[in-house]
């Protein structure tokens, strides 16, 4: 039996308050609470709080992109199956949006949708956020942030296709041996030459 398909920290990080300045270290020069800590799934701190109380935790690190939050692919994706989620390319980095974000009506013409908010994507994906695959998730129960599913997803799938190409290769290999049976030995080159009319010598002068 797999883990959850949403993890327990996940709407603890989708409705935590960042970019608030550290009641703690708010004079320093990095005193702006942008981490989260999985393990303790609490508010945000900043990057001096990390080191003093959060030092062997899972800490993920929150940018900020036109007033939203956002995270880096490569660190998410170490603890949450994204795929379906829109990414960008932000200061040369791949992030996701943790939340929805309004926006007006998507216009006619638009190729890709939210499923859940309707937001114009990018590219072919399904949510526009983790906020919205999370909403999808408890709505149709059809995706799912948990890796571990996911990793079965995928070992199951190769170990079905390499079955079926095995499966393939012996049915090739049988069908061959039906259509094409084995071509007995040829003959002797002696019994394969018909016999001709003699040849009589010439008459002599």
């Amino acid at each position: 039996m797999g883990t959850m398909a949403v993890p327990p920290w996940l709407e603890s990080l989708l409705s935590t308050d960042f970019f608030t300045v550290c009641t703690t270290h708010g004079d320093a020069a990095r005193g702006e609470c942008n981490m989260y800590c999985l393990d303790c799934k609490g508010d945000a701190f900043c990057f001096y709080c990390r080191s003093s109380k959060h030092k062997d935790h899972q800490v993920i690190q929150i940018r900020r992109s036109s007033y939203h939050d956002v995270v880096r692919v490569t660190e998410i994706q170490k603890v949450l199956d994204i795929s379906g989620v829109q990414t960008y390319v932000i200061n040369s980095a791949r992030v996701l949006f943790l939340n929805e974000r309004p926006q007006p009506k998507s216009g006619k013409g638009v190729a890709h949708i939210c499923e859940i908010c309707g937001r114009s994507l990018l590219d072919p994906f399904r949510f526009c956020s983790l906020g919205c695959k999370l909403v999808g998730i408890k709505r149709n129960g059809n995706a799912s942030f948990s890796l571990e599913a996911k990793n079965e997803v995928v070992v199951m799938d190769r170990t079905r296709r390499e079955g079926i190409s095995k499966e393939e290769e012996e049915l090739r290999e049988g069908s061959q041996q039906d259509i094409y049976p084995p071509t007995p030995p040829p003959p002797p080159s002696s019994a394969r030459r018909r016999k001709g009319i003699p040849h009589r010598a010439p008459f002599g002068s």
